[in-house]
């Protein structure tokens, strides 16, 4: 045994003696935790087991001595099983003794822990008071729980259950409504029934020699008779005494013309009958659980821990959204007495999930918006000036997007705004007079990109934007550093930087890495920000004192994300597309079509136009019967197209490797670019007009949109053709949805629906897929919610009123008490 485990053994040995008095050490068991986590941790314990022994001692000895006696049994239990220690003789004294039998009404009554600080963030909003009014939390472990084995704890750990919390929380997939008892005579095949009766006989029969026993009962109820049979069930005839009054539940099937249940849910009429009689729940398994026994666990917890947890939501929201208490919501939620306080119980613990989720990114939006940030006024004809030196007009939505920066650079605190808009829709150019006006005001500016090619394509455009005639800038103060920058011109780069000779400078992660330092960052642009990890856009920001954010996305997003992925950002949305841009034609072909799509290429390729053709897979699957780039890179090249330059990009390749083929097909060198997804954010190619896709089912509206979006660049009219991968595939609704419209918040929407929210999150935090009931596809009730949480910031940001401190504690929780609440950027 290893040193630390048997001090603890010793000290949990001494304290078992003493009653459970926490005077086995000086100073408690708490004051033992910090040696013993460094001898653990030199031991080589696990964490997972270090951070639950801390978590129950840290506040042992403000528990009872019945939860005392709980928490060290339970935490030698764990130990015991996780280094294979004989129980019976490695437990201290007390807890290898067999428990005495207890009642029913024991059984019930689990523990009664006066406070317990650490809360699994799956049951996180938990906060339960006893008859003392002391807080406690349901942080005990499953095996607390009389008929919860090592064995049966392990299985519950599979599906996430391993406290009291994680079965009061785990909530049911569906319900059965047995409620609506039926007579014998009025049944009917294939009807899900409950019916009470009287056990007239039953036997039990073998079969296949005897390797299955079939238990056969005839079930009266003085209307008709009707018989129910249960497969390699035996003990169940020990139920099934004659005469006996026993309810059912089950549906109903047919055996040589006559009514039968088979394997149905049993109870004794004198029994609660949490199996039938009523709307059943069913919950998420493993092979090693049955849903009765899971089922009868779970009534034990609600029972008990459900009326006595304290309710944080304030009663001002609770009455101004009609909602229903957190005590009832939990109990109804699990064994509901009526579909109708069912939808009312989900309905509260979803308003929960939202609320909470509102309340973090509210907070992290309260906190940015009160930095101090410096101030850049933009005189109106000034702006003019530079609008009016543009080779275009901007759009409605440009000019919209441009006020709202404007009025963040000068408001004093830091702008932290979403510019979303379809590729193509003029972002960078708005983007371009935002650098304008910082760094004509002795600001530095930076835009960092995803990839060096796209960096290079905004570097053209901001140096031909902001160096015409009257030109705010010089081209030498508008610089290039990319991962292929040459040693030397990176070392001017960076003493330029530094020096503030240089006022903008736009590249790719490379801006963020060590040496480079400005001389007043004040502005920090991010394209295409799903793409960089927390770490990298706060990297940017850190390389100045409170600067200016404004982060850029193709991407369009639905409503119901930007009020809750996206909700401690501002949004400005360009949705509609400069003048002269022409409606990209979207056919969709079957399989055997592609004949048609190749004519097409032909026809563009002869008029020195280009082409994209996207797969779905990189290299041919016997497991699948989609294309591969690589297979027809080389089948387009020798038999399709021999006269024709086709490049091939693909996600394997080195990124120098891609940003050459890129750079290639951009300058003409290659007729036609086979590539995979890869593509999806690329580089501006004005004289590609054709755009394939292959497999096109596979992919998602988003992505498919942002395909489309690669091609309809230049003046030429441009065409997306979508060829599924067989014929059935034709009927997919998301091919129909690209065909029908252009608009990419459409498809949007209906990709949130379709597919659900992981193709808008990126990078962001992955808890927001974890929502149990909530959905986040669900507008009004985040509305609502969020109305909520903003009536809240408004009275109280710092939640410092005394109604407010459990709402606190709750949210706390929820995000996890070191949490950074939303992501900026």
């Amino acid at each position: 045994m290893k040193p630390s485990i048997e001090k603890l053994k010793k000290f949990f040995k001494l304290e078992e003696e003493r009653g459970y008095d926490d005077k086995a050490v000086m100073g408690g068991l708490e004051g033992i935790l910090d040696s013993w986590i460094a001898d653990a941790r030199a031991d080589g314990i696990g964490e997972d087991l270090i951070k639950v022994v801390s978590s129950r001692l840290r506040d042992y000895q403000r528990l009872s001595k019945v939860s005392r006696e709980e928490i060290l049994n339970g935490l030698w239990k764990r130990i015991s099983q996780e280094f294979d220690l004989d129980s019976l003789q490695k437990l201290p004294k007390h807890a290898s003794e067999p428990r005495k039998q207890r009642t029913k009404k024991q059984e019930t009554q689990i523990s009664k822990p006066e406070i317990v600080k650490s809360i699994p963030s799956s049951s996180s909003l938990l906060i339960v008071e006893t008859k003392d009014d002391h807080l406690a939390a349901l942080d005990a472990p499953v095996s607390v729980l009389q008929g919860i084995g090592p064995k049966y704890a392990k299985g519950l750990s599979k599906i996430g259950v391993l406290t009291l919390s994680d079965l009061l929380y785990h909530f049911p997939r569906r319900y059965d409504d047995y409620s609506k008892l039926k007579t014998i005579n009025r049944l009917r095949y294939g009807e899900q029934v409950t019916l009470i009766g009287t056990v007239q006989s039953s036997q039990t029969r073998k079969l296949q020699g005897g390797k299955l026993k079939l238990v056969e009962a005839i079930i009266s109820d003085g209307s008709g008779a009707i018989r129910a049979t249960w497969f390699n069930q035996p003990w169940i005839q020990q139920y099934l005494r004659s005469g006996s009054q026993v309810v059912l539940a089950g549906k109903i099937d047919q055996y040589l013309g006559r009514l039968t249940l088979n394997n149905p849910e049993l109870e004794q009429l004198d029994q609660e009958n949490l199996h039938t009689n009523r709307i059943v729940p069913v919950y998420p398994l493993t092979s090693s659980i049955r849903q009765k026994k899971l089922r009868s666990i779970i009534n034990q917890v609600v029972s008990y821990w459900a009326p006595r947890i304290k309710d944080y939501l304030p009663e001002n929201i609770k009455t101004g959204e009609n909602l229903m208490d957190l005590q009832s919501a939990l109990l109804q939620i699990h064994f509901p007495d009526s579909m109708d306080s069912l939808e009312a119980a989900r309905t509260r613990l979803a308003f929960d999930e939202i609320f909470m989720l509102q309340l973090g990114v509210l907070e992290q939006k309260w906190a940015w918006q009160n930095q101090i940030a410096r101030i850049y006024q933009a005189e109106d004809y000034w702006i003019n000036e530079r609008l009016n030196n543009l080779p275009f007009s901007l759009t409605k939505a440009q000019k919209s997007a441009l006020g709202d920066i404007l009025k963040d650079l000068s408001s004093g605190h830091p702008m932290n705004r979403l510019l979303q808009g379809d590729v193509g829709s003029g972002k960078t150019i708005v983007a371009a007079l935002a650098i304008a006006v910082v760094t004509s005001q002795k600001g530095q500016a930076a835009l960092m990109a995803p990839t060096s090619i796209l960096a290079e394509q905004h570097y053209k455009t901001i140096t031909r934007t902001l160096s015409q005639s009257d030109a705010v800038l010089m081209p030498s103060q508008i610089r290039l550093l990319v991962g292929a920058t040459p040693a030397a011109e990176k070392e001017e780069i960076i003493n330029n930087l530094a020096n503030g000779s240089i006022k903008v400078i736009i590249g790719t992660h490379a801006l963020i890495e060590e040496p480079i330092h400005f001389q007043n960052l004040q502005l920090a642009v991010i394209d295409e920000q799903h793409r960089f990890g927390v770490e990298q856009r706060a990297a940017l920001r850190e390389k100045g004192k409170n600067p200016h954010i404004l982060v850029m996305t193709a991407t369009p997003i639905p409503r119901s994300l930007s009020l809750t992925i996206y909700g401690d950002l501002d949004i400005s949305i360009i949705d509609e597309m400069p003048p002269g841009r022409q409606e990209i034609v979207t056919r969709l072909l079957s399989p055997i079509q592609h004949e048609i799509a190749y004519r097409l290429i032909q026809r563009e390729v002869g008029k020195g136009r280009q082409v994209y053709m996207v797969y779905p897979l990189i290299d041919e699957s016997s497991l699948s019967e989609f294309k591969a780039a690589v297979k027809e890179h080389k089948r387009l090249q020798d038999e399709i197209f021999p006269n024709y330059r086709i490049g091939l990009l693909h996600g394997r390749l080195k990124p120098s490797e891609k940003e050459v083929i890129m750079a290639r097909f951009r300058d003409g060198d290659y007729d036609i670019l086979v590539t995979t997804s890869v593509i999806e954010v690329g580089v501006d190619v004005p004289n590609a007009t054709v755009m394939i896709i292959e497999g096109a089912n596979r992919f998602g509206l988003a992505q498919l949109h942002q395909f489309r979006g690669r091609v309809g660049r230049g003046e030429d009219k441009s065409y997306c053709i979508l060829i599924p991968q067989n014929e059935d595939a034709i009927e997919n609704k998301r091919l129909k949805a690209i065909v029908e419209t252009n608009d990419g918040f459409v498809l949007a929407e209906k990709d949130l629906e379709q597919r659900g929210p992981g193709e808008f999150l990126g990078t962001r935090q992955s808890g927001y897929t974890n929502l149990r009931l909530a959905s986040i596809t669900d507008t009004k009730l985040i509305q609502k919610a969020r109305h909520q949480a903003l009536k809240l910031f408004e009275s109280d940001p710092k939640f410092q009123s005394p109604e407010h401190q459990l709402l606190r504690k709750a949210m706390r929780k929820f995000w996890g008490e070191n949490h950074d609440y939303g992501e900026i950027s």
